[in-house]
């Protein structure tokens, strides 16, 4: 009886879920019908959570870039975390990488046209997206597709 109870709730709580989700891509898709803008040009550097405060420095230099979008309290986001701290550290001056809480900021979800978190957007010095992964990524693998798209890390 308790099983049954158990997997009622979890359906319950998938149905919540799905029908949640069908509400807010009918927004999105209304708004971004409406806003010809590019995808990343959309999404104000405020609403990055989580994100340090735009270098000047490095905006002026034009860095490649890697947005994880998630969410602070997400299991594989809460892995991602040390990853993007240490790529930060790492390869300061190289490239710029960014973390956006989707939770706490659900425009960003639609405006960067995400459906799993966490998922990576990398662009180039340019601001044209290269890739874009979902799911958790190792900081082997990142490393591996910015060489992949031609960016040199040392």
């Amino acid at each position: 009886m308790k099983n049954i109870k158990s997997i009622a709730i979890v359906v319950a709580l998938i149905a919540a879920v799905a029908l949640l989700a069908v509400v807010k891509k009918n927004k999105q898709t209304t708004t971004a019908a409406q806003d010809k803008t590019p995808v990343a040009a959309r999404v104000a550097p405020a609403m990055e959570t989580g994100a340090t405060a735009p270098n000047p420095a490095a905006a002026a230099e034009k860095l490649p870039r890697m947005i994880d979008l998630g969410a602070t309290k997400c299991i594989p986001c809460k892995m991602m975390a040390p990853i993007l701290e240490d790529l930060k550290q790492t390869y300061a001056g190289q490239m710029d990488v960014q973390f956006i809480d989707v939770w706490e900021n659900p425009d960003a979800g639609g405006q960067y046209e995400i459906k799993v978190i966490p998922t990576q957007i990398f662009y180039d010095a340019r601001g044209k997206e290269l890739f874009r992964h979902e799911g958790f990524f190792g900081k082997e693998d990142i490393l591996a597709k910015w060489k992949e798209l031609g960016v040199d890390l040392k």
